[in-house]
């Protein structure tokens, strides 16, 4: 990707990035205190400030260096704390506090596809093309983060949906994966392994969004 090239895509995907880190984040924080943990919110975690939220390296580093190798954008943010043995049924609750980060990339991802759809209605007005480039970056980024975060890989989300609905033993096997987990899923991200295994998922649900709202 040429500089110039690089610059535009960056000015017009860093709003939705923030956006899909901060919610994402923030989420897990909700839910695991309405489930009974209040580690998040002691820490100050549950903020739609995305500075609280931004990992130098996964926020910034990553992505950029994807953008400019190009295929699938990849990073992370700053994990929110959440101590599972302080839910209410932290076996059972996991589930949900897991889910919600990827359920709120999923509503996001359909909201930047509806204000697309929105932008369409009025093309040739000043503003409509970059909102619709902006808003286009907001759905490929929070269908990927969705994706990405529910390979059933701990410390991923899926990895912990999978302990949760997995029987005690299996759990417990797969739960021991999760320190090496971050170390697996960068060797996936700088081999083409990463991308063969989400590229099919990413484009069904860019064409199921796609046919909900005739984009």
């Amino acid at each position: 990707m040429q500089v110039e090239q690089l610059i535009q895509t960056i000015t017009l995907a860093a709003i939705p990035i923030l956006f899909a880190i901060t919610l994402h984040e923030a989420a897990h924080g909700y839910v695991a205190r309405h489930f009974g943990d209040m580690t998040a919110y002691q820490q100050g975690r549950i903020s739609l400030n995305p500075l609280r939220h931004i990992d130098p390296v996964g926020t910034v580093l990553f992505p950029l260096l994807t953008l400019w190798l190009g295929g699938i954008l990849f990073g992370w943010a700053k994990p929110v704390p959440v101590n599972f043995g302080a839910l209410r049924r932290p076996k059972q609750d996991m589930l949900w506090v897991a889910i919600a980060g990827p359920a709120s990339n999923l509503f996001m991802a359909l909201g930047w596809a509806f204000l697309y759809k929105m932008a369409t209605l009025f093309s040739g007005n000043y503003f409509s093309e970059p909102l619709m480039g902006m808003a286009e970056w907001g759905i490929r980024i929070n269908v990927v983060l969705m994706v990405l975060n529910m390979l059933p890989l701990p410390p991923l989300d899926g990895g912990r949906v999978a302990v949760s609905m997995l029987p005690h033993r299996q759990a417990y096997q797969l739960a021991k994966i999760e320190p090496y987990g971050m170390f697996i899923l960068i060797f996936l991200a700088i081999t083409p392994v990463l991308s063969l295994v989400l590229s099919p998922l990413v484009n069904l649900a860019f064409k199921l969004i796609s046919l909900l709202f005739g984009i």
